[in-house]
């Protein structure tokens, strides 16, 4: 088993959802609220969603912004499903542009449903 960890832009959690259900993996979790970060550009003023201030912008350009609203998107899959799961995450993110995210693939040593006692992939179904 492997987890998958996607921080991606505010604007395609929708389309993520909804690509990765189509494939037929409908269970993530999303962690919606103060996911910060900002990669080696330090910050794109035009990323976020709110307005910014003709100095603030500015400044942006030429010391960049301190964060960037992200969010990120957690799954745990078999190990098969790997390479399919994070192509689908690209194609519904990639723009081309900075601040287009990152994905991480770890190993998971074990999982286990709460409720049934599950382990293992029957715990992921």
């Amino acid at each position: 088993m492997k987890e998958i960890y996607a921080i991606i832009r505010v604007n395609k959690v929708y389309s993520t959802k909804k690509a990765l259900e189509e494939i037929g993996f409908p269970s993530i979790t999303v962690f919606n609220y103060r996911v910060f970060g900002r990669g080696k550009q330090k910050g794109i003023v035009d990323e976020v969603s709110f307005s910014v201030s003709p100095e603030v912008s500015q400044m942006a350009k030429h010391g960049g912004m301190k964060y960037i609203p992200k969010r990120l998107l957690y799954l745990v899959v078999d190990d098969e499903d790997i390479t399919r799961i994070v192509d689908t995450i690209i194609q519904a993110n990639q723009t081309g542009h900075y601040g287009d995210g990152r994905i991480f693939v770890c190993p998971v040593e074990e999982a286990l449903r709460i409720r049934t006692g599950e382990k293992g992939a029957q715990a992921l179904a």
